[in-house]
Order: structure tokens, then C-alpha cells, then sequence
């Protein structure tokens, strides 16, 4: 049975908070379906409340800390992403925004990203599409079409009857199965190896030949 790893970010405030509920009913969603086609997952959850200092001070200095720093790593080394916020002023949080700011632009190219959302009220539900999606287009990141919004009516008596949450978390969390599928395993690189940044088969060797004039 062949592994994929999944990256989960939350951006959620409050402990408990209705961001990391979504964020967890979609991991346990895509786990499920990648165990359906004979696939073992491991999800590893990055709650941005705890960063919430690393991350301004990233900003303010350009330098990660060391939690920040790991889970950095571990979202540009995912197989695919779940990306979970509150909505605050009609668009994604301003901790949600940061922590994509101390990304590297190019970590997400070709990442499988399933869109996640949460706010009082069914309003907001088009923010996932007018300000969500954008800023992962931009990041030439590869999310799915559906996005899943949450209302605080969603998790109790009076949800939506037609598209019912448990519904669209299953939709989303299948089309994002299906995406790592297509895209295979992500390829794992040694930062220390030479290969990296000199180039398949040249070592140190050839570097010192070189500036040798060899």
C-alpha cells in the first residue's frame, strides 16, 4: 500500500473552533476515499493560532523560528493541502494571509489544495470563489472546484437541505483524492544533496574543477 501525506492548515481563533472542525471532517473525508483505492495516508494538522507570533515575527525579520520553520516544511512537502479559514470582512483571515505570505511563491505549484471555509452566515459562502481561490491561482497551486463553506447553521438543525454539509464535504474530499491520484507522490529532495542545486550527477568535485579551470 503506497502513502500519501496531507498538509492541513487552520486558521481558527477560538479553541475549540468551528475552522478546525471543517479542517478535521475534511482530512477524515479524503483519508477515506484514499484508503478506498488502496492508498495510506498520513495527515499532519497546522493550527495557525499557535504560529501566530512566529509568523509576524518572519514578517518583521524574514527569518522563520523553528515551529514556523517545520510547519513551512511540512506544507511545501505535502502531497496535497487543506486550507481551512474563518471569513473576516467578506474575505479570508488576516492570520490565513500571512502565513501564505511567509511561503516561498512557488512552494504550492501543482499542489493539489482542497478550499475550506467557515462564517456565521450562508453570505459569505462566495468568498471562497471571489477572494479564496484567486490567491491559489495566483500560487499556481492546483485547487479543486469545489470549495467547502460552513455556516454556523451547518452544524446544527438548520442547514442547508439541498446541499447538505456532509454532502459537500464528500464531494470536495473525493475530488481532492482523486487529484493526488493523479499526481502521484510528491518527490522528496535532500536540501544537503549536491544534485539540488548543482545538478544531477556533478558533486563538489565538479564545482572545484570547475572554478579550477579544469
Amino acid at each position: 500500500m503506497s502513502e500519501r501525506r496531507i498538509a492541513v492548515v487552520s486558521a481558527g481563533l477560538s479553541n475549540p473552533s468551528s475552522t478546525r472542525m471543517l479542517a478535521d471532517r475534511l482530512a477524515a473525508e479524503t483519508a477515506k476515499a484514499l484508503h478506498e483505492q488502496d492508498i495510506d495516508v498520513k495527515v499532519d494538522v497546522i493550527e495557525l493560532r499557535d504560529l501566530a507570533h512566529d509568523i509576524t515575527d518572519n514578517l518583521l525579520t524574514g527569518f522563520a523560528p523553528p515551529a514556523l520553520e517545520t510547519a513551512i516544511n511540512t506544507v511545501v512537502s505535502a502531497d496535497a493541502l487543506i486550507a481551512v479559514t474563518p471569513i473576516f470582512s467578506t474575505s479570508y483571515s488576516g492570520l490565513f494571509k500571512s502565513f501564505i505570505d511567509v511561503l516561498d511563491p512557488d512552494a504550492l505549484t501543482g499542489k493539489p489544495v482542497l478550499i475550506g471555509a467557515n462564517a456565521g452566515t450562508p453570505r459569505h459562502s462566495l468568498a471562497i470563489d471571489y477572494a479564496i481561490r484567486p490567491l491559489f491561482a495566483y500560487l499556481h497551486a492546483e485547487a479543486v472546484s469545489t470549495g467547502v463553506f460552513a455556516a454556523s447553521s451547518d452544524w446544527g438543525g438548520a442547514g442547508d437541505e439541498v446541499a447538505p454539509l456532509a454532502k459537500r464535504i464528500e464531494k470536495g474530499a473525493k475530488e481532492l483524492a482523486e487529484a493526488i491520484v493523479r499526481r502521484g507522490a510528491a518527490e522528496v529532495v535532500d536540501p544537503y544533496d549536491p544534485a539540488t542545486y548543482l545538478g544531477e550527477g556533478r558533486s563538489f568535485g565538479h564545482l572545484l574543477g570547475g572554478l579550477a579551470g579544469e
